[in-house]
């Protein structure tokens, strides 16, 4: 009895060891995990509009129909992943995305319903599509912005700009879809679109920023490389946006590049812990 009383304690003391050393690590994925799945819902999120537009504009090619559906898919599952939110605010936040998401879902069901039976959609409708749109890109970012505060995780500056490159590719990509479209740029709200060649010129310059920073390794660098040469190839149409439209080449090359960018944004990830 007393040999194992004498066993009991050293194992006890290791336990405790055991869990102080993991508990740390673990505590600060749970944050960094969320975020990137945060991030990731909200690139489906813009990617399932500009998806939507380019079925309406290629007039209910079926091709487009199923990226609408992997897209909405994948917002879904991203959000159901989330875990325990680190406050009140961002549980709030959280509860304020669940609601305007399954609105959202629902009114581009019905959206793309109308295209099968009528061959067309009304305007209004597809206008509040794209303020349902806005409004959870907005609570998303806050909620992004609150997790990290709340949780005191920070996303690794790297991390951060490439993950900001993924999404403004999307914007440009959703921009350019709804001209394509013949939406216009009425359907965005507040008349703070900027002009696609502008949002262009951005990524230009923060792509050479990125190709630039100190800390890339030579895999990181040669991942850039392949996405500037992508980049370069749709540049000029997006400089020149009202001349010849081509949305099946932006919206091909734009996923593209969005899937090399998130490839380095993993990697800055794993470089920056």
């Amino acid at each position: 009895m007393s040999s194992r009383r004498s066993l009991a304690f050293p194992l006890s003391a290791l336990l405790v060891l055991l869990f102080t050393l993991l508990s740390s690590p673990l505590l600060n994925a749970a944050p960094a995990d969320d975020l990137l799945r945060l991030h990731q819902l909200r690139l489906a999120m813009q990617k399932s509009l500009g998806d939507f537009y380019m079925y309406n504009g290629m007039e209910g090619d079926q091709r487009y129909a199923r990226m609408i559906g992997e897209s909405l898919q994948d917002v879904q599952s991203h959000l159901s992943a989330l875990g325990d939110m680190p406050g009140d605010a961002s549980k709030a936040l959280r509860a304020q995305l669940l609601s305007n998401w399954q609105s959202y879902h629902a009114s581009l069901q019905a959206l793309m319903e109308a295209m099968r039976t009528k061959g067309y959609t009304d305007l209004q409708p597809v206008a509040d599509l794209a303020d349902s749109n806005q409004r959870l890109m907005a609570i998303s970012q806050e909620l992004y912005q609150k997790i990290q505060q709340e949780s005191g995780h920070s996303v690794p500056p790297l991390t951060q700009k490439s993950r900001e490159q993924s999404l403004l590719m999307q914007n440009i990509a959703l921009d350019y879809a709804s001209r394509s479209a013949s939406v216009g740029a009425s359907f965005f709200g507040g008349g703070e679109e900027r002009a696609i060649d502008e949002l262009a010129g951005e990524f230009a310059s923060k792509l050479d920023s990125l190709s630039s920073a100190q800390q890339n390794t030579p895999e990181i660098s040669a991942a850039l490389n392949t996405i500037e040469t992508k980049w370069r190839y749709i540049e000029k149409s997006l400089r020149n946006y009202n001349e010849n439209t081509v949305p099946f080449l932006i919206s091909k090359y734009s996923d593209s590049i969005i899937e090399g960018l998130e490839g380095v944004s993993a990697q800055y990830a794993a470089s920056q812990h």
